[in-house]
């Protein structure tokens, strides 16, 4: 098995090897974009103003998930051990 050093340097170097990217970076996404958004009218500022909100919602929740996630990782872990110390 060879390692084709010039194709892993070429991927980094272009950024084809991208991390996977996680909910906060899309929240993050939506938020500079709601942010940068100039509205012409009152009714156009006052959606905005409610997008903004039900986002602040949406990063509370996925970050209270996140947190939700980790603790059961860490559970399952803990299970798997016991089990593989009992065999």
């Amino acid at each position: 098995m060879s390692v084709d050093l010039d194709k892993i340097t070429r991927q980094f170097l272009l950024g084809e090897e991208k991390l996977p990217d996680d909910v906060f970076t899309f929240i993050q996404g939506l938020n500079d974009v709601l942010n940068n958004f100039a509205p012409r009218t009152m009714a156009e500022k006052r959606r905005i103003n409610v997008a903004k909100k039900q986002l602040k919602e949406i990063k509370h929740h996925a970050r209270k998930m996140y947190n939700k996630i980790t603790l059961l990782e860490e559970k399952l872990n803990v299970l798997e051990e016991n089990l593989q110390e009992g065999n």
